[in-house]
């Protein structure tokens, strides 16, 4: 685990390197030599042990000459590989230009031809998966922890944009008076109904919860995406005129065909998320004190429960809390049980920590912060206590790692008489969600694959006339960019066939 280092020390940093090229930058003299020889701008957090205990937002974001550094380590390649590894065609090489040229609200225009949410992508998104991963610096190192960094730069912009008041609303086109539903307003949701908004369509967006940002606001904690940042965003949907309708949970309040024909909307998009968790099925998963991620972070984000001066959700106490998975819902679990006061933290997996999903930064802030990992290890019983019904432990067993699987990593095999007792007193599930079946159950007429997600078409179309769907109800448990990538697609799918073209 490398050593953490303050946020003075690497703004000072930044402007000492940014000196040294400032007027380079001006003339155009830097050579590609040069940007590679440029030092890769970490990213500023707060001191590990302090923010452990608050849930303030960790990462601290880019310093402008932090910023205006990095994106001049970007080579400007030709053939532009990184917007390919994006699922929504940001014009990554141009708004990282006017970055290196300090035109930070130009930067910010550019991404939002094809991104509407880029405060949200910058923190979020897996870019060293995506666009990152197809970063020629990173390549060319052989390591795409080197690569330019994108995220961060687009996390800059659009924090530039918001607390400098430059934020505006997109234009949006003559009024075509059609009326088009969007059901969850998750990222998918979002995103249709700006697309659809902007094509001069009368959006409404049907939320189930209370406030909206879907995953946005209830799976992802304060301390790595700051609700007020997905509050601006759903702001600047109802400045294009976007209209929302909370606590409205569709297949009970009302059927899609009912939305269609009663309510008179001439298309429908279903973007309402993987909400059901899955569990291990063994045995002692009754027992108080065992919870899925879901609903551990639902309470603490959605219904701030850390918040106790003013929230009165109840949550569950614990002192030693162990976390089943390695997810970056496992990262964020483990990281509130922090939060809300536990001692001991364990994360529980039953690979090694190359073969781990969650994103390496997550991971890292993790280990930072106190969490412990237990790898190679994975529970076959939640012990408890027979008179008080509580969770006292898990039974445990060990593994080692054998041939690859369909996934490309290798195969946990479990090692014969391993068996060894944890104890907690808390138990949180983070295996990953199933689709939410509520839709698709109340509407025969859409068509679901064995797994429960709806089936759809190269274009987002699903089996019923005038409905499409897209994100996790269609991927299963995915990323936010990769459900505004399909919204995208829906969109302007939903668009042609309103103007007649499909």
């Amino acid at each position: 685990m490398a050593e953490h280092i303050s946020s003075d020390k690497l703004a000072a940093l930044a402007k000492d390197e940014y000196k040294k090229i400032e007027g380079r930058i001006a003339d155009g003299s830097l050579t590609n030599k040069d940007r590679m020889a440029l030092a890769l701008q970490e990213m500023p957090s707060e001191e590990p042990k302090v923010r452990a205990r608050r849930m303030t937002e960790v990462a601290l974001g880019y310093t402008r000459e932090q910023a205006v550094v990095e994106a001049n380590r970007c080579l400007q390649c030709k053939n532009r590989p990184c917007v390919g590894g994006c699922p929504v065609n940001v014009q990554i090489p141009e708004f990282i230009a006017q970055v290196a040229r300090g035109e930070f609200k130009s930067a910010a225009d550019i991404i939002k031809q094809t991104n509407l949410l880029p405060a949200i992508c910058g923190r979020v998104c897996p870019q060293e998966k995506q666009c990152q991963a197809q970063c020629t610096l990173g390549k060319a190192a052989k390591d795409v922890e080197k690569s330019v960094c994108i995220g961060r730069l687009e996390r800059f912009v659009a924090d530039y944009e918001r607390s400098n008041n430059l934020m505006t609303a997109p234009s949006v086109a003559p009024s075509t008076g059609k009326k088009v539903a969007v059901i969850g307003s998750g990222p998918a949701g979002l995103t249709v109904a700006a697309d659809c908004r902007r094509a001069g369509h009368d959006v409404t967006v049907f939320e189930a919860f209370h406030k909206a940002g879907g995953v946005m606001v209830y799976g992802i904690p304060e301390f790595r995406l700051p609700k007020e940042i997905v509050a601006k965003e759903v702001e600047s949907l109802k400045d294009m005129g976007v209209k929302f309708e909370m606590n409205t949970l569709v297949g009970r309040t009302a059927t899609v065909q009912q939305i269609l024909t009663e309510k008179g909307f001439d298309a429908a998009f279903v973007g309402t998320g993987a909400g059901l968790p899955k569990f291990f099925n063994i045995p002692g998963e009754n027992y108080i004190g065992v919870f899925s991620a879901n609903e551990y972070l639902t309470r603490a984000n959605l219904m701030k429960a850390y918040d106790t001066d003013r929230a009165d959700t109840p949550f569950y106490q614990a002192k030693t809390v162990v976390v089943c998975g390695g997810g970056n819902v496992a990262m964020d679990a483990a990281r509130m049980a922090l939060r809300l006061g536990a001692e001991k933290v364990y994360v529980v997996y039953r690979r090694t920590r190359s073969e781990m999903p969650a994103r390496r930064e997550e991971v890292d802030h993790a280990e930072e912060e106190g969490v412990e990992f237990r790898f190679l290890e994975n529970p076959v019983e939640i012990l408890g206590s027979a008179e008080e019904g509580k969770v006292t432990g898990i039974r445990a067993l060990s593994y080692e790692l054998g041939e690859p699987d369909s996934s490309g990593r290798r195969r946990p095999v479990e090692i014969k008489g391993s068996e060894h007792d944890i104890a907690c007193d808390a138990v949180i599930v983070a295996l990953g969600n199933n689709s939410n079946p509520l839709i698709p159950r109340t509407t025969p007429e859409i068509k679901t694959d064995s797994h429960g997600h709806i089936t759809v078409d190269e274009r987002q179309a699903t089996s019923m006339t005038k409905v499409w769907a897209g994100g996790d109800i269609v991927l299963g448990a995915a990323t936010v960019i990769l459900a505004m990538g399909e919204g995208r697609k829906a969109a302007a799918s939903i668009n042609d066939y309103l103007a007649g073209k499909s």
